[in-house]
């Protein structure tokens, strides 16, 4: 009987479930900057009221991709919205942007519009925690590439960042994923490249004023230039958590990664005041 009941119970449960889940919505917003219309998903947990404030996650896609790919490609990860009740948004990047504010073609201001355009107009509509201790930045390839570029630049913006299988410095890879588009060719521009690589902005920081954590997997073709950015950061003593796994340049090892990167925005969130 009790078995019976067990499994009642269970089915009830299953039916009832779907109706407690995150809210994932497409919304349109506006760069002034770059005078369009960008699209964003837009993730919040069930139960989200405005009489609180929630931290927010910043999701960014890689090369090739779009606001979509994160709902789309690694389906259920939104559920993570829910179990650390958070927001997360997913923005548009662009085609190669590299999330920069290009000094090559002035169509291409991704800086602004993420890490000041898109975080007032999240703010100004949603009830968020209105300060770097409640914004955090991630993403995969080139978004990895991009929230720690971002996060790095704006540091009173973000208060955590992350990235995983980001390309970490760029000038291994002159003519690929349009870069040279955005700064120009590395022949013609050196100074450009060297200025934009990520890893040769290690000089922006302090020791624990942002939250990093960085992994790469062990057949991913930024393996080594994630691994030098690692030895750099422990050669300043920046503390960083810095993971490594057997896994490629592809969604199931992101649909993986992600977890752990929400759980580490959360455990920073939620970090009690030394």
């Amino acid at each position: 009987m009790r078995i019976i009941k067990l499994l009642v119970f269970l089915i009830v449960l299953n039916l009832v479930a779907p109706a407690f889940a995150a809210t994932v919505d497409t919304l349109v917003t506006f760069s002034p900057s770059m005078r369009k219309n960008i699209k964003a998903v837009i993730i919040t947990p069930t139960g989200y009221s405005t009489t609180k404030q929630y931290p927010v996650v910043y999701l960014l896609h890689g090369y090739g991709g779009n606001y979509a790919d994160w709902v789309l490609k690694a389906r259920g990860f939104e559920k993570a919205a829910d179990v650390y009740d958070l927001i997360v948004v997913c923005p548009d990047g662009g085609i190669g942007s590299w999330y920069w504010d290009s000094p090559a073609d002035t169509a291409f201001k991704y800086e602004t519009y993420v890490s000041r355009e898109l975080v007032n107009w999240v703010d100004s509509r949603y009830s968020t925690i209105k300060a770097r201790t409640g914004r955090g930045i991630t993403g995969l390839s080139m978004g990895g590439h991009g929230a720690l570029y971002l996060s790095f630049r704006h540091q009173d913006v973000f208060g955590a960042a992350g990235s995983m299988s980001g390309g970490v410095d760029i000038r291994p890879f002159p003519n690929n994923w349009e870069m040279f588009k955005r700064l120009g060719r590395y022949a013609e521009q050196p100074e450009r490249w060297e200025k934009y690589t990520v890893i040769n902005m290690l000089h922006l920081l302090t020791p624990n004023t942002l939250a990093l954590a960085i992994e790469c997997g062990t057949e991913d073709f930024f393996y080594k230039v994630n691994e030098q950015l690692h030895e750099q950061l422990l050669l300043r003593n920046i503390p960083h958590d810095y993971t490594t796994r057997p896994g490629s340049h592809n969604w199931p090892y992101w649909t993986n990664a992600i977890q752990y990167q929400l759980l580490f925005m959360s455990n920073y969130f939620n970090r009690k005041p030394v």
